[in-house]
């Protein structure tokens, strides 16, 4: 392995009067598309997790992460760490950071070297006080009351203007309908490989390959997923059956070194050959994003063994976020429905071929 780069040393800007100058500067850089944020702490909280929860909503993301986590911890830290990694965020400033308490701002030295982001404290105070002093103690940093200089480590050197967000304009409430989510329910049943497993590229022998979504279709897809949920593993679940049309079964096989992300394939194992046995599937750059937050997300969590993506018990919560981001597979003729108008049948292919 290849040495790890140096950290950037942390940045404490003085903002001696409280300047609405540099607060308004700091948060006209927040960008992530140019891998710029910029935290502002919502006042009144001093808790580790709800600054998790705050830098959380920086990224663009709801705040809490569905499903059940051992000790009832949220592994909210870890969830912004994977997506800040996955963007990639390169910048990170924090406003107010004179409330920080020690912990607090522990927590974001340990994010700047899990993560190797640029980090600017902003203390709008004269001097530093004794908390943010006594956090800084170990870490290497440089102080400046300067503005020119403050300004060039919010945007980054050179400076560059943010140019207007490429979102897409149709309507969020309106459902996308995607063949490819078809066999998200199906009732097959795939087991992992016990044993190390190399697959091949997939075949498609045994059922036609999913059409690959267009480019302004995978656009609404991406953008979607980053505002419907928090947790890497169920957006790269959705992703994984997206570019597959792998059942969440088959999706749970995965693990964290079963995506290669310099090769852009995803691994999906099938010893029993329900479908395709084990194969390699090719990874467009709209999902990469996903599935490398998620291998980084699950490292972080659980470690190397466990699932990549959602488990089969998380199946609840993976159609919720499925819904939540309006997508869905394509729909029985009204004729033929058997739930009530507006509920989306998962399950209803399944059916049918059955």
């Amino acid at each position: 392995m290849p040495p790890a780069p140096p950290l950037p040393s942390v940045t404490v800007v003085l903002d001696r009067h409280d300047d609405a100058l540099h607060t308004h500067t700091a948060l006209a850089a927040h960008h992530p598309p140019f891998g710029r944020i910029t935290l502002h702490p919502g006042p009144g909280t001093t808790s580790e997790t709800g600054l998790a929860h705050d830098l959380l909503a920086a990224l663009g993301k709801p705040p809490l992460l569905p499903g059940r986590f051992p000790a009832g911890r949220q592994p909210a830290w870890e969830a912004a760490a994977a997506w800040m990694t996955a963007l990639p965020v390169t910048r990170l400033t924090v406003l107010r950071a004179h409330r920080l308490t020690t912990r607090r701002t522990m927590r974001l030295l340990q994010l700047q070297a899990l993560t190797g982001i640029h980090l600017t404290l902003v203390c709008h105070r004269p001097h530093l006080p004794a908390a943010l002093h006594q956090a800084l103690r170990t870490a290497d940093y440089s102080l400046t009351a300067d503005f020119e200089a403050a300004r060039r480590h919010y945007y980054g050197t050179p400076i560059a203007e943010s140019p207007a967000a490429d979102e897409p304009t149709e309507p969020a409430s309106r459902w996308l309908t995607l063949p490819p989510l078809d066999r998200l329910v199906s009732y097959d049943s795939p087991r992992p490989c016990t044993n190390p497993c190399t697959p091949l590229p997939i075949a498609w022998r045994h059922r036609p390959p999913p059409a690959p979504l267009t480019t302004s279709t995978a656009q609404r897809v991406a953008h979607r997923l980053h505002t419907a949920t928090a947790h890497p593993r169920l957006a790269a679940a959705v992703a994984a059956a997206l570019i597959t049309g792998a059942s969440l079964q088959q999706l749970a096989t995965a693990c964290p070194r079963d995506y290669d992300d310099a090769a852009a394939t995803l691994a999906l194992h099938d010893r029993a050959r329900y479908t395709d046995g084990c194969a390699a599937y090719p990874v467009p750059p709209w999902a990469g994003i996903f599935l490398r937050a998620a291998a980084c997300f699950t490292r972080l969590v659980s470690g190397e063994d466990q699932e990549l993506l959602a488990a089969p018990g998380d199946r609840a919560h993976l159609l919720g976020v499925a819904e939540t981001a309006r997508l869905r597979p394509p729909q029985p003729p009204a004729a033929r429905r058997q739930g009530p108008v507006g509920r989306v049948e998962w399950d209803w292919r399944e059916r049918q071929e059955a």
